[in-house]
């Protein structure tokens, strides 16, 4: 089966050409606004993938949420993440929505790791169109075993998140949604680790006032183990977004943390409990897509 980077080659070549960003990130860079020609070629690759009768299910809670950003809450999406299509998709839907829909997707600020601006050119270019703060992840640092690299790292890694956590203050109390997958990285089948969130969420949680959670279903771009993004496999499919009603991220945060047994970490045990939250949406999302593929 072709690779996205083989079957849409035309389209990667003139996403590189098009690249703005460097692969190297400092804490002067880490706000990111999204390159608007790269992503009008990704709507072209997410157009020919995309079966028209993908949703947004309960789009009105988005809708909710945009609002309460608008006056001044800090509003948090946190999201499934199941493929590197899944914000493609995502922008691609909202901005079929009309106006408001668009006006969703330009506000909607990804929280993104290091890693996608230093894998190749193409990833970069891909990850470079849409508007992102990019931070140094805490398992990027926990991987290295070299001593001197480590300490030299982790330098870097708190410079950058500091500068990262002023620019998500200033955002998300000017209009941006922030929108953060809890787990990190993307779910691989088999591989239950990469589903589960880290226990970071808990901070965020506790920094944001209103929040929803999106379940999906449906992917266009199957992860290629052992490979980078490059070597994903796209597939025509169904999307369904299923979004929660809006909540809010003390009462959850509280809620779940007055339930911490004895000897549990709490940040992890928030985490989790937002983890089981989104398998609950996975499965409403499954189910409106079954739904939507009967239609």
């Amino acid at each position: 089966m072709s690779s996205i980077k083989e079957l849409y080659k035309e389209i990667a070549y003139q996403m590189v050409k098009n690249s703005k960003q460097t692969e190297n990130v400092t804490h002067e860079h880490v706000f990111q606004e999204g390159n608007r020609e790269n992503q009008e070629l990704l709507n072209r690759i997410v157009a020919d993938l995309i079966d028209p009768r993908s949703r947004i299910v309960n789009f009105e809670n988005l809708e909710a949420l945009s609002r309460l950003s608008e006056q001044g809450k800090a509003c948090l999406i946190l999201m499934e993440h199941y493929s590197n299509f899944d914000i493609p998709g995502l922008y691609y839907l909202l901005q079929n929505k009309g106006e408001l829909g668009a006006s969703i997707a330009e506000r909607i600020i990804s929280i993104a790791g290091l890693k996608l601006n230093i894998s190749n050119r193409f990833v970069l270019a891909f990850a470079e169109s849409y508007s992102r703060i990019v931070i140094y992840p805490s398992r990027t640092l926990d991987s290295i075993q070299d001593p001197e690299k480590y300490e030299r790292e982790s330098k870097r890694s708190r410079e950058l998140n500091r500068a990262a956590l002023r620019e998500m203050i200033w955002n998300k109390y000017n209009g941006r949604l922030i929108l953060v997958f809890p787990a990190g990285t993307r779910y691989r089948p088999g591989k239950p680790e990469t589903k589960r969130p880290v226990k970071e969420i808990d901070s965020y949680l506790k920094s944001f006032d209103q929040m929803v959670m999106i379940g999906t279903a449906g992917n266009l771009l199957h992860v290629n183990p052992g490979e980078d993004m490059t070597a994903d496999i796209p597939s025509n499919d169904l999307l369904a977004y299923y979004v929660s009603p809006v909540m809010d991220c003390k009462s959850f945060r509280e809620g779940a943390r007055g339930t911490v047994p004895d000897g549990e970490d709490a940040k992890q045990y928030v985490a989790d409990a937002v983890g089981a939250k989104l398998q609950e949406l996975h499965a409403k999302a499954e189910e409106a897509r079954e739904r939507l593929l009967e239609s």
